[in-house]
């Protein structure tokens, strides 16, 4: 076994104890549970080749799986280019006690464009960097070794796809792509009748869950459904598969970030009498709402009561595994930080994260606002930005000549993005954490956002939309979102009756010596020179302009950022999370006094 990472600038505290033969080894879906799995994650061959090439015969190496191939963790960090296509390959074998099931096989995520086979059969093509998909291969396998084969195209920026912030030439807040296979592969064997989905949705005022079940093969299908608190039954229904189910949770104890409690829940199907399958999952008893207070103004909810989320902005990028985090103490690290600085929320921008992540953020107790994936460009000038920030209205529906500056001229490209964001709800739907759903950040690829949000809104009305997070917004509930740098703050004026939201500010940077990706290249909002600095401003920017706001209508505040990344350096913590910039204790007082000024009184239900 030859692999190794690649020599880099940067490693974090985990790179060293990255194991090839136990690589990302935790259960990848934790919300729906079985007992026998089987992961595919470790070394893999692999090939670069033309794009036009159609097979491959010999492999080049090895590629450690689920890095990416530009990342150090990969033990290759090095780019694809559109021009080129990335070929994997690995061997396996079933376990014995899996005879008489059938087999699924899972991906994570696979940026972008993935075609898959197994024992020479092509099982088929997904597109689209970010979200699972699956495949029965039962048909294909044989009783010994078995063949995978995954092949990759990614087009990066070089075309009208999500693709967040990758760009092939790295600069500023534009970071390095991400080709190919980035989340866990994993087998799993199923009943012929088995569950695949479940939709879970809880209801605190009613003291209910509602659960729905979803299944493939017999009709004739009885759902028995069991909530359970520390191994004690408090609730059960049966009912039949796709239907709604009604779960009585009598006096229920309430998730919020300051008391993170979680119920478990046991889903079994029974055909004619004989249990067929079972699963394990979890909810939160939590409610997401807008109210007015006293004086009439909109503010936010949680479980009937004002709550101001004060938040980071995380948009999850690694020095040595790029989208991928070197393990699963790694991936929870930066939501323990953020809870130990104060915060209550990460919004978590223009990527989704593998599902363990959303379980961290149910167990540990955060707010997540998750933003939908970007694509295309961003569609306005400076001047237009600049008037955007200050409230300027542009509509963003009317005609061709917008949709080709933002790159949607294509309707591939618009019916893909309005694929993706159902998918993304609809993956994400049992999240507990997940409080706000945004379509569009800052004009990228942005087109007919008021009908979308509304759309969002239909698809998921137990969570609040940010329609278009700065820039151009376009008078869609349920939030008025604001992007404030370079400037001292200030409340615009509300309209259309929303709450008013501050979703990026600050940026404030440090360059911390032995901690930077390169010494030749910095960028950040405002830059000080030491911690003390950047203490007293972060002090400044809370207490002398943000609080102050608060009764002028602000609801949520959303800081610029967890960490550094690449050569941005605006984050509270360095790029290999080694320093965090500040105080601990005093970053925390601050964010402990913001959270308790803007959440005030009881609010009046609308």
């Amino acid at each position: 076994m030859n692999w190794k990472p690649v020599q880099t600038s940067m490693e974090t505290r985990w790179t060293k104890a990255v194991d090839p033969e136990s690589t990302l080894p935790a259960y990848p879906r934790p919300q729906m549970v079985r007992k026998q799995w089987l992961n595919l994650n470790g070394l893999w061959e692999y090939a670069v080749v033309p794009k036009e090439q159609q097979s491959v015969a010999d492999y080049q190496g090895e590629i450690l799986v689920p890095f990416c191939i530009e990342s150090a963790l990969s033990g290759l960090k090095r780019p694809l280019q559109p021009q080129e296509r990335l070929w994997y390959r690995r061997k396996f074998e079933l376990p014995r006690n899996w005879a008489d099931q059938r087999v699924l096989l899972h991906f994570g995520a696979v940026d972008w464009e993935a075609s898959v086979s197994i024992n020479g059969h092509h099982l088929g093509v997904h597109r689209g960097g970010y979200l699972p998909f699956s495949f029965d291969v039962t048909t294909h396998l044989k009783a010994l070794e078995n063949e995978l084969v995954v092949s990759v195209w990614d087009p990066t920026d070089t075309h009208w796809q999500q693709k967040g912030k990758q760009v092939l030439e790295p600069e500023q807040v534009f970071y390095t792509a991400v080709s190919g296979i980035w989340q866990t592969v994993w087998l799993e064997p199923v009943p012929q009748t088995h569950i695949t989905r479940l939709k879970i949705t809880p209801d605190i005022d009613s003291e209910q869950v509602k659960l729905e079940v979803f299944c493939a093969g017999e009709d004739s299908i009885r759902v028995v459904a069991s909530v359970t608190e520390d191994g004690r039954e408090v609730a059960c229904a049966e009912g039949n598969v796709a239907t709604e189910m009604l779960l009585e949770i009598k006096e229920p104890k309430l998730w919020s970030p300051d008391s993170p409690h979680l119920y478990d829940l046991n889903v079994h199907l029974s055909v004619d009498g004989v249990n067929t399958d079972e699963v394990a999952s979890y909810f939160g008893m939590r409610k997401f709402g807008i109210a007015e207070d006293a004086t009439g103004t909109p503010r936010m909810t949680l479980n009937n009561e004002f709550l101001f989320h004060n938040g980071l902005l995380d948009q999850g990028y690694w020095p040595d595994g790029l989208y991928t985090a070197p393990c699963d103490d790694a991936l929870k690290y930066d939501i323990e930080v953020s809870k130990r600085l104060g915060f209550n929320m990460i919004r978590k921008h223009i990527k989704i994260e593998p599902a363990r992540w959303y379980y961290h953020c149910d167990r540990i107790g955060i707010i997540v606002w998750q933003d939908m994936v970007n694509g295309g460009k961003i569609s306005v000038s400076i001047p237009q930005m600049m008037l955007g920030m200050n409230g300027w209205l542009r509509r963003d529906d009317t005609t061709q000549k917008h949709y080709t500056k933002a790159w949607r001229e294509d309707t591939a490209s618009r019916d893909d993005f309005e694929r993706e964001w159902r998918e993304t709800i609809d993956t994400l739907y049992n999240t507990t954490s997940v409080g706000v759903w945004v379509p569009f950040n800052e004009a990228w690829g942005q087109f007919d956002a008021n009908r979308i949000g509304k759309q969002v809104k239909e698809h998921d009305p137990t969570r609040t939309v940010d329609h278009a997070s700065g820039w151009i917004d376009q008078g869609c509930p349920d939030l008025q979102s604001h992007h404030i740098y370079f400037r001292k703050l200030m409340a615009p004026k509300v309209t259309n009756g929303r709450v008013l939201v501050l979703s990026e500010y600050g940026g404030y940077s440090l360059k911390v010596p032995g901690h930077i990706w390169r010494k030749d290249k910095s960028f950040g909002y405002r830059k000080f020179k030491s911690s003390e600095e950047l203490l007293n401003a972060y002090t400044s920017l809370i207490r002398g302009q943000l609080i102050p706001l608060i009764p002028a209508g602000y609801a949520a505040a959303v800081y610029t950022q967890t960490t550094d990344i690449e050569t941005e350096i605006n984050g509270l913590l360095t790029y290999d999370r080694k320093v965090v910039k500040m105080s601990e204790k005093a970053v925390r007082q601050l964010n402990d006094d913001l959270i308790f000024q803007g959440s005030g009184q009881s609010p009046q239900i609308r």
